[in-house]
Order: C-alpha cells, then sequence, then structure tokens
C-alpha cells in the first residue's frame, strides 16, 4: 500500500510540473509577440529563484523528477525575462512622438 501511494504522489508531482509549466505559455506567447504583460522584476526574481533551485537539485539532491521540472521553470522564467527586455530595449528605440 506505502508503494503505492509513493507512485500516486510521484505521478501527481510530474503533473503538477507539467500543468505548472504549461501555465508560463501565454504569457510567454505576449512577450513574443511584444505584448508587454510580464512584470520585469518579478520575472528576474523568478528566474533567480529558479536557478538556485536547479542548481540545489543538481548538486545537493539526486532527485531527477525534480531536476527536469526545476530546469523547466528556470528556462520558463529565464525566457520570459529575456523577451521582457527585449521589449523593453525596442520601446526605448521608437522615436517619442510630441
Amino acid at each position: 500500500m506505502k508503494e503505492i501511494l509513493l507512485q500516486l504522489i510521484i505521478i501527481a508531482y510530474a503533473f503538477d510540473g507539467i500543468i505548472g509549466i504549461i501555465a508560463y505559455w501565454p504569457t510567454i506567447k505576449d512577450v513574443y509577440y511584444n505584448k508587454p504583460s510580464a512584470n520585469k522584476r518579478s520575472y528576474l526574481i523568478w528566474t533567480i529563484t529558479g536557478g538556485t533551485a536547479l542548481l540545489y537539485s543538481i548538486f545537493i539532491l539526486s532527485d531527477f523528477l525534480l531536476r527536469v521540472l526545476t530546469a523547466l521553470n528556470f528556462l520558463a522564467c529565464a525566457t520570459i525575462y529575456i523577451l521582457s527586455v527585449r521589449i523593453k530595449s525596442k520601446d526605448a528605440k521608437k522615436p517619442k512622438s510630441l
């Protein structure tokens, strides 16, 4: 019974991670198409904390599933942050109208 419960927890954690990664898609799509829908400071903080969690999962823990999910979370946050910065740099180059 304990083994079944552990397997269910592993499956639930995997689905939780997949759903969490899918939840980033609308924001990634918005910033890719130059819609400023992401708070740059928040995504910078989430990218840093996601990178820290990824490093912790690689060097301290020996859990492959955790490594994969933290890597995907880090990549999603970093993608949104980088695309958001790109929008700001494009806006800075536009001439201001009177």
